[in-house]
């Protein structure tokens, strides 16, 4: 008996995968087979995934919304596709791309053209994968450039920091001792005592 399974795949966990859900309402997967993972998709080390393959048998069928959701990584796109298709058995359908439907041309020239699609489909999901990480890599680079600062503000120095900074400097107390009567970590004490002799 031929069981239904759909996999869907969302970036963060902020992400909403209400999108994909409503894909897949007219092809009636039972609920206890919609597996969900809320992670990137460079690698297939994904809680839901493996159980949903662990789950499959031969003959089984695999509805995902399109090619990025199984993965971005163009190699392991193509390996999953291999191992569950050949070694399992298992048939997949890409709603958004209809030429790749395992089901459809098992002959020779239906798994050839099968094949070619994929490959192409890997290649751009992973091609786009790269961009997105070049374009962040060039904002990041020109929000540098205007002066914008990442990461969380510097916490203002506390009332007692002055006078803390030089007794220790003058070493009547310790690294530690002085971190701790500012209320705050040896090494957070010590980066703002090196901001604030730079500063004066």
């Amino acid at each position: 008996m031929t069981n239904v399974f759909a996999y869907i795949r969302v970036s963060s966990r902020d992400q909403n995968e209400d999108r994909q859900l409503l894909a897949l309402k007219e092809f009636a997967v039972p609920m206890q087979n919609i597996f969900i993972d809320k992670q990137s998709g460079k690698d297939f080390e994904r809680p839901a995934y493996k159980r949903m393959v662990k789950k499959m048998k031969r003959d089984d069928l695999l509805y995902i919304k399109s090619i990025d959701r199984l993965g971005r990584n163009y190699e392991e796109i193509q390996n999953q596709w291999r191992i569950l298709t050949k070694e399992k058995g298992v048939d997949i359908c890409v709603i958004d791309m209809p030429l790749l439907d395992s089901r459809r041309g098992k002959d020779l020239v239906g798994t050839f053209l099968s094949d070619i699609v994929l490959q192409v489909l890997s290649f751009v999901a992973e091609n786009e994968r790269t961009n997105i990480r070049q374009r962040q890599a060039e904002g990041i680079a020109a929000a540098k450039e205007k002066g914008v600062k990442f990461g969380r503000p510097a916490l203002p120095y506390p009332d007692n920091f002055q006078k803390i900074y030089c007794d220790w400097r003058e070493k009547k107390i310790t690294l530690r001792q002085a971190a701790e009567a500012c209320g705050m970590p040896v090494g957070t004490f010590y980066g703002k005592a090196k901001r604030f002799e730079e500063s004066n």
